[in-house]
């Protein structure tokens, strides 16, 4: 019974271990391991830098009110329509009006007191005139009793003193005249000044538009208060011309350096899908944003938006065209990337384990069953392809980019001895 019990574990052993070779080695065997290639290719390539923008109205202005109180009407655009969003406008054009009352009873005050001061220089004129009038009298006497003397005989002392305090206070009195003059004269400056500013700020209350353009916005609506108390309100936003566009785009730091002004662009909007337009790049801005600890440029791009296709503020994918060469060799990017298992290498092939330098690199083709390098020098990168360059590499040869794991069937015909096998029913037997 115990030799029984010790032949049963023995046997148990070796076809747990006969199961774990087969699989290892047999299921090994079994597998099939298919190569993903890629031919080489030669033509052009383009290296581009990808960013999201906005579309943006490339002069914009932005029209408030100068004065407070409340929108009672709107003006006529171009064509006669009244002015709301998308309006034609010209220079000049009524955008608005505030209700003036406040200020229509400004320069009617103003103008009152602008002629309250030219009265006053009328009265100014005629007291100097009797200032004047009043010290030639007192000249006359003054001179007679100077020729007099103030002897006692002739003329009495007193006499004497009085006609010298009459002339002198007459002297004076001509200065404070001509003084008197002037000061009204000045006033009559600054009440004309007010009524000036006055006149000026009811002007205030007729918005017009500064350009010759296209309202993007309207902010107010009839009724509504406006107060410019501490800043200017916005009423209207208005774009120059939508003939031409600009593309603000985000662009990450690691890229900007590789973008420069006059470089073509192209970008792709949702609202015209299948459709590619195409720009300069106009400005880098230096203003840098962070977001979330992303630090990103904005890149202003030009473009032609014949007929106003293009709407402001459309969502832009936008691609910088930051090099390009032609007629070159060129493989996917996978093929760069690709390592095989060791088992998979050509066992005559040096095995490289990576590039010694960062513009070397190593693709992978076929030889067999396995896989044999190839070291190329690499050039000019996009998002898909990558220049290369080597002496054993040719146009349409295929590189290996990945590979797949056939386990459909068992071209060996390898058997597990120790798995028991169905029955097969031999025909005709």
């Amino acid at each position: 019974m115990k030799n029984a019990l010790t032949t049963l574990v023995i046997l148990l052993i070796v076809a747990v271990f006969g199961y774990w070779a087969w699989e290892h080695f047999g299921a090994a065997s079994a597998k099939q391991v298919i190569y993903q290639t890629a031919p080489v290719k030669r033509g052009s390539l383009a290296a581009t830098v990808s960013a999201t923008g906005t579309l943006e109205p490339r002069d914009v202005v932005d029209v408030g009110a100068q004065v407070n109180g409340t929108i009672i009407a709107f003006g006529k655009d171009a064509v006669g329509h009244t002015v709301d969003y998308d309006s034609p406008v010209n220079k000049g054009t009524v955008l608005a009006l505030i209700d003036p009352s406040n200020y229509l009873a400004q320069v009617a005050l103003a103008k009152a007191a602008v002629e309250e001061a030219v009265a006053n220089v009328e009265v100014a004129k005629a007291r100097l005139e009797q200032y004047q009038a009043a010290y030639i009298d007192a000249r006359a006497d003054w001179l007679r009793a100077e020729k007099l003397g103030a002897s006692g005989t002739a003329l009495a002392i007193t006499q004497y003193d009085a006609y010298k305090s009459t002339y002198d206070q007459a002297k004076a009195n001509v200065t404070l005249g001509q003084a008197s003059l002037v000061q009204a004269q000045k006033a009559v400056d600054a009440a004309q000044a007010s009524l000036n500013n006055a006149q000026i700020t009811l002007g205030y209350c007729t918005i017009t538009s500064p350009v010759k353009g296209v309202v993007i916005d309207r902010r107010v609506d009839i009724g509504q208060t406006v107060a410019s108390s501490f800043s200017t309100p916005s009423l209207f936003l208005l774009a120059k011309s939508l003939e031409k566009i600009q593309v603000w785009a985000s662009v990450n730091e690691a890229d900007i350096g590789r973008i420069k002004v006059g470089d073509p662009a192209s970008f792709t909007v949702d609202a015209f899908p299948g459709m590619v337009f195409h720009g300069v790049v106009h400005q880098v801005r230096l203003n840098a944003t962070m977001v979330q600890n992303v630090v990103t440029y904005t890149v202003v791009v030009d473009t032609d938006n014949p007929g106003g296709k293009l709407l402001p503020y459309l969502t832009a994918q936008t691609d910088f065209l930051v090099a390009k060469k032609s007629n070159v060799m060129m493989v996917p990017n996978a093929a760069l990337r690709w390592v095989p298992l060791q088992s998979e290498i050509l066992p005559t092939a040096h095995h490289v384990t990576g590039a010694a330098l960062p513009d070397q690199g190593t693709v992978w083709v076929e030889s067999g069953r396995f896989v044999r390098p190839i070291s190329v020098t690499v050039g000019l990168a996009n998002n898909y392809d990558t220049q290369i360059t080597s002496p054993d590499i040719k146009p349409g040869m295929l590189v290996v980019t990945g590979e797949r794991a056939n386990h459909s069937g068992n071209s060996s015909g390898a058997t597990n001895p120790f798995i028991p096998q169905p029955f097969k029913h031999k025909k005709g037997g």
